[in-house]
């Protein structure tokens, strides 16, 4: 693309060699995915959202750059406790020395430390329960099922959060998504606070399980979601490893082996940030070129990893795509 923003250029200009390069190319291979009419899946793993990625990603949704989103379930709510508890987060910049017993001050005043940066439980989390738990329950009594993502779009439109709002709402990718009613897969979220919080209500007899649409639905939803909008590629843009890559990666092998239909196409782009070195027998740390073996990139495939840092490399990636 012909750039213009000074963030851009500033990258084009000096961003030449080694990882800076492929986050350089990465870029462009991404902006060239959607000039070509293709989609972009990104998806979240790590603490993004506690990172506040949202200032910059809330932007890319409200400009069509991703159309589908892949988080863990960490990722949904702490966009959220981001939102409505700001001010009492609390930053540790000597994480590094802390000791145990400072750890323990820190669990019995209510924070739970995410690297630099402690959630605040009572404000938090709790503020969070409190409303959610009433979405659920409600569902639940009217007969209906949602998946954990349309929970919490419900509970975002509902405005019942509004009173607590402390940061600017622009730098919510969530309130962003909810907007557009973007589809979102979240795979493994029952090990998020929000899903230990269902899990409890379920152990009480309060809920049922069932009132939570489950991973098995989450990957069918996902192949009707892939099938129907492939005919012009889809891409892949994976932020960090673990589950919420390699969960929604899947779907085409699923339905080109197992559900046999042969004209699945491959993903047409796939590009990766993580600080995994290349290594054995990790999946974050694999190479591109193995997931040609397993089905899910073409031979041909424009194939990215970038070897770094993803709270630095992706607010440039996209603040290239949008110019800034």
């Amino acid at each position: 693309m012909s750039t213009t923003g000074a963030m851009s250029n500033f990258i084009e200009k000096y961003y030449l060699h080694f990882n800076a390069a492929a986050l350089v190319d990465a870029a462009k291979g991404y902006e060239d995915q959607l000039n070509s009419g293709a989609k972009m899946l990104v998806s979240l793993a790590g603490a993004m959202s506690t990172a506040e990625l949202g200032k910059i990603f809330a932007e890319m949704i409200r400009k069509d750059k991703v159309q589908i989103i892949s988080c863990t379930g960490a990722n949904l709510e702490e966009d959220i406790m981001n939102l409505v508890a700001h001010s009492h987060y609390e930053r540790v910049p000597n994480y590094r020395d802390l000791t145990p017993q400072e750890e323990w001050d820190l669990l019995e005043r209510g924070l739970n430390r995410v690297t630099d940066t402690c959630i605040p439980e009572e404000e938090a989390f709790r503020r969070l329960q409190k409303h959610i738990v009433k979405i659920w329950k409600d569902a639940e009594a009217k007969g209906e099922r949602y998946f954990p993502h349309e929970f919490m779009y419900k509970l975002l439109l509902s405005g019942v959060l509004e009173e607590y709002y402390e940061i600017d709402i622009k730098d919510s990718w969530m309130y962003a998504a909810a907007e557009k009613n973007l589809p979102i897969i979240v795979p493994g979220w029952e090990d998020s606070t929000m899903g230990n919080i269902f899990a409890s209500y379920v152990l009480k007899g309060e809920l049922k399980a069932s009132t939570m649409k489950s991973g098995i639905e989450y990957m069918t939803f996902l192949a009707d979601w892939y099938t129907n909008n492939s005919k012009n590629g889809i891409g892949f843009f994976q932020i960090g490893g673990g589950i919420a890559g390699d969960f929604p990666i899947c779907v085409v092998p699923m339905l080109y082996q197992d559900m046999e239909r042969t004209d699945t196409p491959f993903w047409s782009y796939f590009c990766q940030i993580s600080d995994s070195t290349t290594s054995y027998g990790s999946y974050s740390g694999a190479v591109p070129n193995e997931k040609i073996t397993w089905g899910k990139l073409d031979i041909n495939t424009p194939k990215f990893i970038i070897e770094s840092d993803a709270t630095i490399v992706a607010p440039l990636i996209f603040a290239y795509l949008l110019d800034m």
